[in-house]
C-alpha cells in the first residue's frame, strides 16, 4: 500500500535502458533519474538526489492517479520492458509502461536517445495527471519550454529536448487531473519532430523492443535453477554497457550513500579497470558473446593508449582520462544525505590490481575461437608493457580494491593481480609459441608468487591478510583459487576460509542497516559486508 500525497523515498526503483540511455523508475511511476544523451551525462531528471525529509523533490518525469491506494510494478518477462499498475481509493486502475527503444533497423541496432512510455485504463475511468519537469546542468538550470499543438521542447544551454505526445498538452503544461478515458503515449528525446502517427510508432516499437529483448535472454546460456533471476541480472548488466564504445559502467547513478550519512557519495558512471575480469567472466558465461567483444575493443582500446603501460584506474565511456570531481551544492543528495558528486578523483589514485584485472580480460581474446577479432602479437607486445608495470608495482603500497582514500598500503589482492598479470601472459605467449616470452613472464609469476606467500600469510590465524605483514582479513581473498593462484584444498586456503567465516559470524564483517531507520520500506532489513 502507499500513500499517494507524499510517496516513500527509497531505493526499489526500476531500471530501464537501451545501452545509449537509462532511466530508473519508482514504485509510483516516477523517472526519478535520468541522463542524456547518455547516461553518464547531464541528469536531466535528478529528482533521486534532491530530495528532503518531507518527500520527493526535484526534477522527475510523473504519471499520477488520484487518490492512489496500492502499485505494483514488474517486468514484462525476459525483457528490460516496465508495467506499473496504479490504483486509486475507488479500485480503478491504470497502467504505464516504460521502456526505451531497441531493435534492428537497417541491420544495425536503432538505440536512440529515448525515453518512450504510455498510460492507459484497466479499470474505470480514473483522473491522473502528467508532471514533467526536466532541467538541465544537474538541475541548477531550469528548462525554457516551448510548446507545439502535440509537443512541448525543453531548450537548456547544450541540448534541446522534446515530448512529443497525444495527450492534452495544456493539462501537462499545468500539471492538471484530467480523467483517462483512452490511452496516451509519450515519447521524450532529442528534439526532432515525427514522421509518422505517435500511437503506430509506440506501439511498433513497443513491440520491436519486447521481441529484441526475448532474443537476448532466449539466447543466453543458462543454469537449470534460478533462471529467472539470472536472466534478470544479465539484463542488467545489459543495460549497463555503452554499446557505442562497448564500456561497461559500474552504476547508472551518483551519490547514492554507501552507507547512510557516511558522505561516501561517489560517481560510478565510469567504467574500473578492475572489473575488467569479472564483467568479461560473466559476460562469457552467459554467452554474451557480443557485448564481450564490445566491451574487449573498449579495453584494448585503453592498452593502445598507454605508451608505457601505465593504467589509471577507471575511465569514462569514451575514454576520457581526466574526470575532476566536483560537489554540487544546489542539490541536497538523497534523503538529504549529501554531497552530490560529478565525475570521480579515483582516477588520480594508485590501484595495482588493474594490470591483472586487464591483463585476465584481455586474454580472452587469444583464447576464444568466436570472436571477430582474435588477439595478435601486436597486442601481445601491447600488454607486455602492463606486465611489466605489475612487475615493478606489485610489493608497492595502492589504494587498494576497495579504494580506500585515505591511506595506501601494499595490499595482497592487488600483488595477488600482478602475479596473475604476469601468469596470463606467460599463457598468451605458450598460444603465440613464443617460448622465450613465456619463460620470462612465468619466472616473474614465480617471484611474485613466492613473495606473497611469504608477506601475506599470518600464521597465527593461519589466513592470508589483506595487506603485507598486516592483520585484517580480506574477503576479497577468498577469489584465490578462482585465480590460479593456489589449489582451494591447499591448507593455507582453507584456514583462509574458516578465519573469514569465524568473522563473519562473530559480526566482525557485518553491518546491519533497518530501512525504517535509513534506506527503504519498514519490514524491510538487509546486510552489507564491508572488507576493511
Amino acid at each position: 500500500m502507499a500513500d499517494g500525497s507524499k510517496p516513500t523515498t527509497n531505493l526499489d526503483l526500476a531500471l530501464i535502458g537501451n545501452c545509449t540511455v537509462s532511466a530508473l523508475v519508482d514504485k509510483h511511476a516516477r523517472i526519478v533519474w535520468s541522463c542524456f544523451p547518455r547516461f553518464d551525462g547531464d541528469a536531466i531528471f535528478s529528482q533521486l538526489v534532491d530530495n528532503g525529509a518531507d518527500g520527493p523533490e526535484g526534477s522527475h518525469f510523473g504519471i499520477e492517479i488520484e487518490g492512489l491506494v496500492r502499485t505494483e510494478q514488474e517486468y514484462e518477462k525476459n525483457t528490460a520492458i516496465l508495467r506499473t499498475h496504479l490504483t486509486d481509493e475507488h479500485g480503478q486502475t491504470v497502467e504505464v509502461v516504460d521502456y526505451c527503444p531497441r531493435f534492428l533497423l537497417y541491420d544495425r541496432l536503432h538505440r536512440p536517445a529515448a525515453i518512450h512510455r504510455f498510460v492507459q485504463p484497466l479499470s474505470g475511468n480514473p483522473r491522473v495527471r502528467i508532471t514533467l519537469n526536466p532541467s538541465f546542468d544537474y538541475g541548477a538550470v531550469e528548462a525554457h519550454t516551448t510548446r507545439g499543438s502535440n509537443h512541448l521542447r525543453f531548450v537548456g544551454p547544450t541540448q534541446t529536448l522534446r515530448l512529443t505526445t497525444d495527450a492534452p498538452i495544456s493539462y501537462i503544461q499545468e500539471n492538471a487531473w484530467f480523467v483517462l478515458e483512452e490511452a496516451h503515449h509519450f515519447i521524450f528525446g532529442a528534439d526532432e519532430s515525427l514522421t509518422g502517427s505517435i500511437v503506430d510508432i509506440s506501439r511498433q516499437f513497443f513491440r520491436q523492443t519486447r521481441d529484441y529483448w526475448r532474443d537476448f535472454s532466449r539466447y543466453l546460456a543458462l543454469p537449470y535453477d534460478w533462471q529467472s533471476a539470472v536472466i534478470r541480472a544479465a539484463i542488467t548488466l545489459k543495460l549497463h554497457s555503452f554499446e557505442e564504445t562497448g564500456a561497461v559502467i559500474a552504476a547508472t547513478t551518483t551519490s547514492v550513500p554507501e552507507a547512510p550519512h557516511s558522505a561516501r557519495n561517489w560517481d560510478y558512471r565510469f567504467c574500473w579497470l578492475r572489473d575488467a575480469y569479472f564483467v568479461i567472466h560473466a559476460l562469457n558465461r552467459l554467452g554474451a558473446t557480443k557485448t564481450m567483444e564490445g566491451y574487449l575493443n573498449y579495453i584494448t582500446n585503453i592498452v593502445a593508449a598507454s605508451q608505457d603501460g601505465y593504467l589509471q584506474p577507471l575511465f569514462s565511456i569514451s575514454l576520457n582520462k581526466n574526470l575532476d570531481e566536483k560537489e554540487l551544492e544546489h542539490l541536497r543528495g538523497y534523503r538529504g544525505m549529501g554531497p552530490v558528486r560529478v565525475g570521480n578523483a579515483a582516477w588520480q589514485q594508485v590501484q595495482n590490481d588493474s594490470y591483472g584485472a586487464v591483463i585476465l580480460a584481455t586474454a580472452q581474446a587469444f583464447f576464444d575461437e568466436r570472436l571477430e577479432t582474435p588477439g595478435t602479437p601486436h597486442l601481445y607486445a601491447q600488454l607486455e608493457k602492463l606486465g611489466a608495470q605489475a612487475v615493478r608495482l606489485w610489493n608497492t603500497p595502492d589504494a587498494g580494491l576497495w579504494e580506500l582514500r585515505t591511506r595506501e598500503r601494499v595490499h595482497t589482492f592487488s600483488a595477488v593481480m600482478c602475479w596473475a598479470a604476469c601468469d596470463r601472459l606467460a599463457r598468451i605467449g605458450d598460444k603465440l609459441e613464443l617460448a622465450d616470452r613465456a619463460a620470462h613472464w612465468r619466472e616473474k609469476a614465480e617471484l611474485i608468487r613466492e613473495g606473497v606467500l611469504e608477506k601475506a600469510f599470518d600464521g597465527e590465524q593461519n589466513s592470508f591478510v589483506e595487506s603485507f605483514d598486516g592483520k585484517d582479513l580480506d574477503a576479497a581473498l577468498l577469489l584465490l583459487p578462482e585465480l590460479g593462484f593456489i589449489d582451494p584444498m591447499d591448507r593455507r586456503y582453507l584456514g583462509t576460509v574458516e578465519a573469514v567465516e569465524r568473522l563473519l559470524l562473530q559480526g566482525g564483517f557485518v553491518q546491519r542497516y533497518h530501512a525504517a531507520d535509513d534506506f527503504g520500506e519498514p519490514e524491510v532489513a538487509f546486510t552489507i559486508c564491508t572488507f576493511w
